[in-house]
């Protein structure tokens, strides 16, 4: 009897920007949480707002736009662009008022306690004071070009992101009120330590509105308050049309600066008549309009802890990642992959092995060539300069780097052009597709032949997030792998069109079938009353018809683990639709980046790694890799790993059926935090390691990698909006 049932009911779907709203709100959380580190409480409270400045650049830029043309196609849940866009700005309202109640009722007491100020002019010591009167006339004053706002000099363009002053002002002998604005400049940093405290600071925008009248000779200030836009900063690249896409995004990213009004934030201190104009001028809807009960633009906390001394017992603790020796500079790691296959999990493991497996190609005189994928990668990338290396070597090496990787798209452009003077072989890209797979692939020539290795993972070659981004990623020599993963390049740099791949599956069409055809086995072995129960781990569920098949195979009941960091559009709880889906979200120290799906069908286990997760944009417009984890101690090792995770009673919130997200009830249970439970595995490791360790001479090279723990708040959520 076939199954009726209407899974695509839209009161069975959550609003996809909404729920990405709830997961903000999750991070916000962290900043309330007492059981963090203080310091790590302001981060987490700047990261909320670089979090939202990009999901306003993006998204809700996308839905201004279809409102603008009245574009009339519900999403999933049955909410037109308009319906969304007011609802996003609601959500957003509101989670201003608690960013800023956050801030000003429990933060900024905290750190008062501890002997951190940040402090308003008319607090200054007289030392102080002093000080920052001569860093205006000495450093500011030459730089600011203030902007006046009449007839014959029209409002001047704000730039996204900058901070300005709006300024009225009157003549000294009289007159009508007069307008001005004046950038911020950002060559100097926004926050600046006071001289005799050990830490006390004040912000630029503090400095300069004291002082702001300097600026306007014969004229006095009435009013001065700080404001910022956020602009669409979607990139439009119309590929079909360009015959060379990296000027195409070149040029895009030229205009792209110039994007509508999609936010204004300004200080609640603003006259009504101020705001009138500013609104005026820069065509700001009245729900777009954001007043900060304190500084506009928060990121400036993951700046002010960075300048906090003697505090470091008020921040996470350093901790040492594990790395097997075998895969170390003093070792062969051809030899290594060979005898096994290598299960990585960053940043607990650490990210050097994979600098090393490149670094060894470049240098490796049986390699023949190289061949990799770049969707981001780190301003200073040692896996850049060894891959110029082998180029320089006389190694084939040939690199896709995805030039069209959100707000990467100038650093990837430059890498781009600096491989090419290398002398490498750089594609940029597949026309109508992202390239977002994390592959690389070394062939070397050996005794008994031609032997392929590679390195798959869930997240990009970047040496810089792998210590706070948590991924997994896979060395192996399998053969049909390796004949998989030359088919993949020869369809990403020529016309190659493989009829099928061996082990790995590949997207556009080929994860959403597989998966889709997993699920559908899985409900037709449960409809036989055979325990099956599937466990799957992403950044972001959207796609409306992988949330079909989920519904469906839970209707037939099959037991369904989901952790899912961010957007969560299934629903939880819906009767005899999703009624064996749970749905966990784990938000901590480390951004939750791997994906993981897996099928237990009467204990028989399959277990695959993925760079995708299950949104349209992934399994329809993007080249996408899930790979299988043949290895039995490793599938092992994933599922211990998954099941670490599923059982973390800290850090992780539980989908209601309402929608809303609970922290378990940790009553009767041992605190079990995942991330703090994987940082002590490693130390372990570490510590065995040195225990057992041989002295060894010291080698000629070891990789320069960034240093450990230095989270950038501005891709904390790279899963949602950036990746």
């Amino acid at each position: 009897m076939s199954d009726k049932k209407n899974y695509s009911n839209p009161k069975y779907f959550t609003n996809r920007e909404l729920s990405w709203i709830d997961f903000n709100d999750r991070v916000l959380e962290e900043s309330r949480d007492k059981g963090n580190p203080l310091l790590e409480r302001l981060k987490f409270l700047g990261i909320t707002q670089s979090n939202l400045d990009e999901f306003f650049m993006v998204r809700v830029a996308s839905l201004a736009k279809l409102a603008a043309v009245k574009y009339p196609q519900p999403d999933a849940s049955g909410l037109t662009a308009e319906e969304q866009l007011r609802a996003v700005n609601v959500r957003a309202h509101e989670m201003l008022i608690k960013q800023y109640t956050t801030l000003n009722r429990s933060l900024i007491p905290a750190v008062q306690q501890i002997g951190v100020h940040v402090k308003r002019a008319t607090n200054l010591t007289a030392e102080q004071f002093q000080f920052i009167k001569s860093y205006f006339h000495d450093e500011l004053y030459p730089v600011l070009t203030p902007m006046a706002d009449d007839s014959s000099r029209p409002f001047p363009f704000i730039a996204n992101d900058a901070l300005n002053l709006a300024i009225q002002l009157t003549p000294s002998d009289g007159g009508d009120r007069l307008y001005a604005t004046l950038q911020i400049p950002d060559v100097f940093p926004r926050v600046v330590r006071l001289p005799g405290e050990e830490n006390a600071f004040i912000l630029i925008e503090e400095i300069i509105k004291t002082f702001v009248g300097q600026l306007f000779v014969n004229y006095n200030v009435k009013e001065s308050v700080v404001f910022r836009v956020i602009r669409d900063m979607d990139l439009d690249v119309a590929e079909e049309d360009t015959s060379d896409l990296l000027k195409e995004v070149q040029q895009q990213l030229k205009l792209r600066e110039h994007g509508k009004v999609i936010r204004l934030e300004v200080e609640n201190t603003i006259s009504k008549k101020l705001l009138k104009r500013l609104n005026k001028e820069l065509g700001t809807p009245d729900f777009a309009v954001y007043e900060t009960s304190g500084p506009v633009d928060l990121t400036f906390l993951g700046k002010l802890t960075s300048q906090i001394i003697n505090h470091d017992d008020l921040k996470y603790s350093k901790f040492t990642a594990y790395q097997p020796k075998e895969l170390d500079s003093n070792h062969d790691i051809f030899a290594a992959i060979r005898s096994h296959d290598w299960l990585m999990q960053h940043p607990y493991n650490k990210f050097d092995s994979v600098v090393e497996f490149i670094r060894q190609a470049a240098n490796d005189p049986d390699t023949l060539a190289i061949k990799m994928t770049l969707y981001r990668v780190s301003g200073d990338s040692p896996i850049i300069r060894y891959l110029g290396r082998a180029a320089q070597n006389g190694k084939q090496v040939t690199v896709l780097v995805e030039v069209k990787a959100r707000f990467d798209e100038q650093n990837n452009v430059h890498w781009a052009k600096q491989l090419e003077k290398m002398g490498c072989h750089v594609i940029y890209g597949l026309i109508g597709l992202k390239t977002h797979c994390k592959l690389s692939l070394v062939v070397r020539r050996e005794q008994g032949g031609i032997r392929r290795y590679m390195h798959m993972g869930t997240g990009n070659y970047n040496d810089v997030t792998a210590h706070f981004y948590t991924d997994m990623g896979l060395f192996t020599v399998n053969n049909d792998m390796g004949i998989d993963a030359t088919n993949i390049f020869n369809m990403l740099s020529g016309y190659s069109k493989p009829p099928y791949f061996h082990l790995l599956h590949i997207s556009p069409d080929g994860i959403r079938d597989f998966i889709s055809d997993k699920l559908a086995q899985a409900g037709d072995e449960a409809k036989k009353g055979t325990p099956v129960t599937v466990r799957m781990k992403m950044n972001s569920l959207s796609d409306q018809k992988m949330i079909e098949a989920l519904y469906k195979a839970s209707h037939c009941g099959v037991h369904i683990h989901l952790i899912v960091r961010g957007i969560c559009c299934l629903k939880t709880g819906i009767p005899d639709v999703s009624d064996n889906i749970t749905v966990h979200s784990i938000v901590g120290r480390f951004l939750e980046h791997s994906r993981i799906y897996s099928f237990d069908i009467d204990g028989q286990k399959s277990v695959y790694l993925s760079s995708a997760d299950l949104m349209t944009r992934n399994l329809n417009r993007r080249v996408e890799l899930l790979f299988p984890i043949l290895q039995p101690d490793l599938a092992a090792r994933v599922l211990q790993i998954y099941d670490t995770m599923w059982q973390d009673n800290v850090k992780t919130r539980v989908l209601q059926a309402d929608g809303s997200y609970k922290h378990i009830d940790r009553r009767g249970l041992v605190p079990l935090a995942s991330q703090t439970a994987f940082v002590e595995d490693a130390t372990q490791r570490v510590q065995r390691a040195q225990a057992d360790a041989k002295p060894t001479a010291p080698t000629e090279f070891q990789p320069m990698l960034s240093p450990e723990n230095q989270p950038n708040p501005l891709n904390y959520d790279d899963g949602s909006e950036s990746d």
